[in-house]
C-alpha cells in the first residue's frame, strides 16, 4: 500500500518528529491539531471555545489538503486539559459535524503542547 504524506501551511507545522497527515489507500490518518494559529505561529484564543475553534480550523486545512471534508471523518480523539471543558468543546465541535458524527474519545490528559487545553487528531476514510 502507497503511503502518502499530506502538508499545508494552513495548518501548523509539525514540532517534532511527525508529519501533519499520512494518506495510506483511502484512508487519512491527522496527527493531533493544537489551536496554533499557522499565520502567527503562535496561540491566540483566550479560552478553550476559541482554542477549539482554531483545532478544527486547521484540521479543516488539513483535511482539505488531502481533498476530503469533514464528512469523510470516520474516528476522533480529542485530548483536554480537564475533563470540565468537555461541554465547551462539545459545542463547538459539533458545529463541524452535520449529523454525520464519528466515532470518538475524550480523554483528559496531564498536559498538552504549548499549555493549551485541546488538541484533537482525526481518522478520515472514502
Amino acid at each position: 500500500m502507497q503511503k502518502t504524506i499530506i502538508t499545508t501551511n494552513q495548518a501548523p507545522a509539525p514540532i517534532g518528529p511527525y508529519s501533519q497527515a499520512v494518506q495510506a489507500g483511502n484512508i487519512l490518518f491527522i496527527s493531533g491539531q493544537v489551536p496554533i494559529n499557522p499565520a502567527t505561529g503562535t496561540v491566540e484564543a483566550t479560552d478553550v471555545a476559541g482554542e477549539t475553534e482554531q483545532v478544527m480550523k486547521n484540521l479543516h486545512a488539513v483535511l482539505t489538503q488531502a481533498g476530503y471534508d469533514f464528512s469523510h471523518v470516520v474516528k476522533t480523539t480529542i485530548f483536554l486539559s480537564d475533563m470540565s471543558l468537555f461541554n465547551a468543546v462539545n459545542e463547538v465541535y459539533g458545529k463541524f459535524f452535520t449529523g454525520n458524527y464519528p466515532a470518538r474519545e475524550t480523554v483528559a490528559v496531564k498536559g498538552l503542547p504549548r499549555n493549551v487545553n485541546v488538541e484533537i487528531s482525526m481518522i478520515a476514510a472514502k
